[in-house]
């Protein structure tokens, strides 16, 4: 059950960041360039990663998008 709702979360942060991305008429590729992260890592972030570099790029992706 614990898995479960990590997975459930990690979708919805991704549908979150995806919807902000195309009201902001936006590709990955630019956000990532815009926040100075690499396109892997920031796909990985964006994708659920729990690692301190991912969360750390989702909190700047947050920021960047006004998702707070």
């Amino acid at each position: 059950m614990p898995e479960e709702k990590l997975i459930h979360a990690a979708e919805q942060i991704k549908k979150d960041i995806k919807m902000a991305l195309i009201n902001r008429d936006m590709t990955q590729v630019e956000l990532a360039e815009l926040i100075g992260e690499g396109q892997q890592q920031l796909n990985r972030a964006i994708r659920g990663d729990t690692t301190p570099k991912s969360v750390a790029i989702r909190k700047k992706i947050y920021k960047v998008l006004n998702l707070e």
